[in-house]
């Protein structure tokens, strides 16, 4: 799922920069720009999404990935965009 939950907006820090509120889990900075935002939609009326759990194997939590759909070196690692 490449959006996970919906985050309210905290305020306007420019014209085209706002500011989110996002609990302390979320690890990114909470003021981003207004074209990295899209408006929440539900898929399933009334009901929230949730992705399938992990499954257990030796002692860890493990996903099962259909496939990548692109990759990009940041800050040395290497992140993939899954589905």
């Amino acid at each position: 799922m490449r959006f996970v939950e919906p985050y309210r907006v905290k305020g306007i820090v420019l014209s085209n920069v706002i500011e989110l509120e996002l609990p302390s889990s979320v690890r990114i900075h909470p003021v981003v720009n207004v074209s990295r935002i899209h408006k929440y939609r539900n898929q399933v009326k009334g009901q929230k999404i949730t992705p399938p759990p992990p499954v257990i194997i030796e002692g860890e939590m493990e996903y099962e990935v259909e496939r990548i759909l692109s990759k990009r070196k940041r800050y040395g690692k290497v992140e993939y965009l899954i589905c």
